[in-house]
């Protein structure tokens, strides 16, 4: 019999947390009591690796343990780090207290959201672009909802991806039983199909050498190379999404940081609300990234092979796996998206902004070839040679700095780091002088470019 026990913080087996979490990380095959006759899910064992930050925490926590008295800092998750601006934090708080009262108290919501914040978001992002209220479903997050958007789409479906790609949509396929197996030579899963997105397309795949799936993951802005979708670009990917009668699903998560006339959402796109869902998020735009809410669109014009409404069929998928985003969360949603609240989150968002600026300015007169960073967070550095994890290494132990491999991110991703600008203005700057300081003395310390391999 095997019997599990839950440790809460208070617990004196808890007195070193880092430690808990890493003995947790580093769990492998090791077997902690008897077995169940419970055959494991297939498509799990087809999972490469750990998830992508879950590693990368583990690689943090040993450099820790080894150089427990240094300031590590991280430029690696893309965490917020400035605090939710207090109108909208005062907002939630005073929703949190009206529910001791018995005029204030609420229980369970619409699995769908609250009405209000449905039609404030359509109303907030979609002005003008036909999105209806009733084609919004709030949720705690953009994550969350891949997966729901996975049960929608089943199994007995084919996939695209950009490569490199953020890792939830493929190994969420793999975990829905699209794909095949990991090719250990290539890098790549079985009937998955990898559309190569780097400095020779302009980021963009080659939809000519595209062939057809059911279905396109595209994220604009790109986690993680910063790079945004120009008008042309999502003409050509409707367009080819009509012509296969596919459908896309558009991760919009970080168009808040685009400072240009590139399409803040697919449904700018003429013809977008016949084949594409959009999902988004309140995280980045708001540092809602611990209160978790997001949303995704499904238009009534988005149709199966039969004719049935999709819209239809996600709504079932909500009302039986998710009860709702916290109507904590949901108020202070609500909250964002007044006037003053847009204001003050703009404010933020330029506090990012100029943080990703800094970081550039460093790293390009350094002489290093660097990618985004214009209309999102994220810089997509090149080290031409070499192996991205090995980057990574050196790096955080040379300077105490965390990044995340771009081979995390799929084969595409070799050669790159992710270096992300949500961090303090204090640790963005000083971050700056330890990049300075290492690489002004690379020929000695780091290998990769001790031989001028700062050129595309």
């Amino acid at each position: 019999m095997v019997s599990l026990m839950f440790l809460s913080s208070a617990s004196p087996l808890c007195s070193s947390p880092s430690k808990i979490t890493k003995a947790s990380l580093d769990f492998d095959m090791k077997k902690l009591g008897g077995s169940t006759k419970l055959v494991r899910n297939v498509n799990l064992e087809k999972l490469k690796n750990n998830y992508l930050f879950p590693e990368i925490n583990r690689r943090e926590l040993e450099h820790i343990e080894k150089h427990p008295n240094v300031q590590l800092i991280s430029l690696g998750t893309g965490d917020t780090t400035k605090p939710i601006p207090e109108q909208i934090t005062s907002h939630m708080s005073n929703f949190a207290h009206g529910l001791s009262t018995v005029e204030g108290y609420r229980g369970y919501g619409l699995e769908q959201g609250n009405k209000t914040l449905r039609k404030a978001i359509a109303e907030t992002f979609y002005r003008d672009l036909h999105v209806k209220s009733n084609e919004v479903f709030v949720s705690d997050g953009a994550q969350s909802d891949i997966s729901r958007l996975q049960l929608l789409l089943g199994s007995n479906v084919t996939i695209a991806v950009q490569d490199p790609t953020f890792p939830a949509y493929i190994d969420s396929s793999v975990i829905m039983g699209q794909t095949g197996h990991f090719h250990e030579t290539t890098k790549k899963y079985q009937n998955v199909v990898y559309m190569p997105c780097g400095p020779k397309n302009s980021f963009f795949p080659d939809l000519a050498m595209t062939p057809r799936t059911d279905v396109i993951f595209f994220c604009s802005p790109n986690n993680p190379t910063g790079y945004v979708a120009s008008r042309k670009q999502l003409h050509q990917l409707v367009d080819f999404a009509k012509r296969n009668g596919s459908i896309i699903i558009f991760d919009s998560a970080y168009a808040a940081f685009i400072e240009d006339d590139s399409p803040r959402s697919i449904y700018e796109i003429p013809g977008a609300r016949e084949v594409a869902i959009e999902v988004s998020s309140f995280s980045k735009f708001a540092g809602f990234t611990g209160v978790r809410l997001g949303w995704t669109i499904i238009p009534d014009e988005l149709l199966y092979s039969n004719g049935f409404p999709i819209i239809n069929d996600f709504h079932r998928i909500v009302t039986t796996s998710f009860n709702g985003a916290s109507n904590i969360a949901q108020a202070g949603g609500l909250a964002c998206l007044s006037s003053s609240g847009l204001k003050e989150i703009q404010s933020v968002n330029n506090y990012y902004k100029e943080n990703r600026k800094i970081l550039m300015d460093t790293l390009v007169s350094l002489g290093l070839k660097v990618y985004g960073g214009v209309n999102a967070p994220y810089l997509w550095v090149h080290f031409k040679g070499s192996k991205s994890w090995d980057v990574f290494a050196e790096i955080l132990e040379n300077t105490h700095i965390i990044t995340v491999p771009g081979s995390g991110f799929g084969p595409g991703g070799e050669e790159y780091l992710r270096i992300s600008g949500f961090g303090r203005r204090d640790d963005i700057v000083e971050a700056s002088k330890r990049l300075q300081n290492f690489f002004n003395t690379r020929t000695k310390h780091f290998t990769y470019l001790s031989s001028s391999s700062n050129t595309n």
